[in-house]
């Protein structure tokens, strides 16, 4: 009987895991099934969005919150906000190279190439390598709190650019993307209503999915951290 409570308990306290497997599963295959719009060029490609789109959401969500730890880091100096800050980076950056990825192999079918000289997918790419470059940034210094002190204030820098380069600097030039340069967004002409829902289920799924990744590489980190802490004493 006993058992059975802490199962329940368990169920009870990861049922968003659960969730985040339902929803990607569903969104993988749903989208491979589900009526689309008969588009010009897009044509079947634009089951792409279920991916690519969501995985870019989820993205900037998960390197949201390692913004928002970066921020408390600088505010309180604790290490488990740094900690944080830095697997949240891991895994926004996990994320993205995705987006990268299938980004490509839809600029592939319907642009004719696997990269076009795009502003936002420019972007993209700059705003990958500024990630990297905190990841290097951070494996640079030895002292915990100067290491700390840094990452956050350059994650700060970096997060900022990535609303440049993907939100902004794509909305003022020339750019094939849909919603930018003068080109009208998905919701605006053939996102219909059937898509939408595979769409935003889609993202909860994929960001739910990369919080449960962050969950587990802030454990790993944590132990590291703890055993490390054990071999000085």
């Amino acid at each position: 009987m006993q058992k059975f409570f802490n199962l329940q308990l368990a169920f009870g306290l990861e049922w968003w895991k659960f969730l985040a497997i339902a929803l990607v599963l569903y969104a993988l295959i749903g989208g491979l099934l589900i009526d689309v719009p008969a588009l010009p060029i897009l044509h079947e490609t634009i089951r792409n969005l279920y991916y690519h789109v969501t995985q870019w959401f989820g993205m900037m969500i998960i390197l949201f919150v390692s913004l928002w730890h970066s921020i408390r880091y600088l505010s309180n100096f604790k290490m488990h906000h740094d900690f944080v800050a830095a697997e949240a980076a891991n895994v926004g950056i996990y994320m993205g190279i995705l987006g990268i990825v299938t980004g490509s192999v839809w600029a592939k079918f319907t642009w004719g190439a696997w990269w076009v000289s795009d502003a936002k997918l420019n972007g993209a790419a700059i705003t990958l390598l500024i990630y990297f470059a905190y990841l290097i940034l951070r494996n640079s210094m030895d002292e915990e709190q100067k290491r700390a002190r840094v990452a956050a204030v350059y994650n700060i820098f970096a997060f900022t650019m990535l609303i440049i380069f993907l939100m902004v600097l794509p909305r003022l030039t020339d750019s094939l993307h849909p919603g930018n340069g003068g080109n009208p967004g998905f919701g605006g002409y053939d996102l219909d209503n059937t898509m939408k829902l595979i769409f935003y289920p889609a993202v909860i799924g994929w960001t739910l999915l990369g919080v449960w990744l962050l969950q587990v590489c802030l454990r790993i980190r944590t132990l590291n951290h703890k055993m490390l802490i054990k071999q000085f004493k």
